[in-house]
């Protein structure tokens, strides 16, 4: 793992969701950028402090050369620092996992294109939420024509927690509001790639244009905290998506809804076990995650009987246990974000800054 040591939330989900399903062993870490924390961090996840590394081009180096080295680096850094680490893994031939926005920039996703191209490695981006069993699902339903033609998707991802200027000691949201670190994207890189992905990798369809106004409430904010988007799909489906980290009273609201000609489905992420589909003119179902009636591999990414909430970590999991398969190359990894959706995200964050800045006009693909 790279970066996720002491008082890194994400570093202790990726490694609860790595273990969930007994396919990952932690075994060595470049955890901080200090060596003294990186090196206390290690000590207590119980990494031999020779597998230890204070950087993390000497870990892909050493790991590389070692008999019993790492076949696969978690890279849960601040978005700055995806680039460069994800790189040195790739060109070690080391398989890289890494958390999202693919990078701060543009240009910076395009080197890391460029890595994975050219190396043996495989390269996965942890869009967590594709792993909840129930998007899976609505994903399935949309292949096989439940909805028909898709018309309208509606994709919100709403949080409070930044809708005052954040507290210096305030880790997670320090590095989100500084551009430096976040890039230039607030909102719409933290959160709103999150929408933007789950939409496409439910529907399928990806975005030729988008038209975006994005706002900075909180006085000083050098980032956007709120943003309002249209989104043009490929074969004429049109969307919205709101992305906002000031709408007071939502805690984690991710909601996707597709309509489609012949029906339409719904999924709140805070009830992440009940799906709403309805047929035109017929009574609204809800389809419960484990239930009865789902076919395919919806068996597949489920742990408990009905009944049993899962959730956040149970999703992140699929996600894990999905890479896990492709490394070992068993399946062919549809399911998993990889650096075409990094690059779809790159791209959605510059387009809405673009559209923004120049008055909300629509940019194309």
């Amino acid at each position: 793992m790279v970066g996720g040591g002491q008082g890194a939330f994400i570093g202790a989900v990726h490694r609860i969701a790595s273990r969930i399903d007994d396919r990952f062993e932690l075994v060595a870490g470049a955890l901080s950028s200090t060596a003294e924390k990186a090196a206390a961090s290690a000590k207590e996840l119980g990494i031999a402090p020779d597998r230890s590394y204070a950087d993390f081009r000497e870990m892909a180096k050493a790991e590389a050369a070692r008999e019993d080295g790492i076949e696969a680096v978690s890279i849960v850094t601040p978005n700055h620092m995806h680039a460069d680490p994800a790189i040195a893994f790739l060109e070690a031939g080391i398989h890289v996992i890494c958390d999202k926005p693919l990078t701060v920039s543009m240009e910076e996703a395009e080197r890391v294109r460029a890595a994975v191209e050219a190396s043996s490695a495989k390269f996965v981006l942890t869009h967590n939420y594709t792993g909840y069993p129930l998007i899976r699902q609505a994903r399935q339903m949309i292949e096989r024509g439940d909805l028909g033609t898709i018309r309208v998707i509606q994709a919100r991802y709403a949080q409070d927690w930044l809708a005052e200027a954040p507290e210096e000691d305030n880790k997670q949201a320090a590095w989100r509001t500084d551009p430096k670190r976040a890039g230039g994207g607030g909102a719409i890189g933290d959160i709103g790639t999150h929408a933007l992905n789950l939409a496409t990798f439910v529907t399928g369809l990806e975005p030729e244009a988008l038209l975006a106004d994005l706002e900075s409430f909180v006085p000083g904010r050098a980032v956007d905290d709120n943003a309002h988007i249209l989104l043009r799909m490929k074969g004429g489906a049109k969307g919205m998506l709101w992305a906002s980290q000031v709408a007071v009273g939502k805690e984690n609201g991710l909601t996707l809804g597709v309509f489609g000609d012949k029906g339409g489905i719904e999924w709140d992420q805070e009830n992440p076990n009940y799906l709403t589909f309805t047929r035109f003119g017929e009574p609204r179902q809800i389809i419960t995650r484990g239930g009865a009636g789902l076919g395919g591999g919806a068996g597949d990414w489920t742990r408990v009987p009905p009944g049993h909430p899962e959730g956040y970590l149970e999703g992140f999991a699929n996600v894990y246990t999905d890479a896990a398969d492709l490394i070992r190359g068993k399946g062919d990894g549809a399911l998993l974000p990889g650096i075409d959706a990094g690059l779809e995200g790159m791209w959605f964050i510059e387009a809405c800054i673009e559209s923004s800045r120049n008055g909300g006009t629509w940019v194309k693909r």
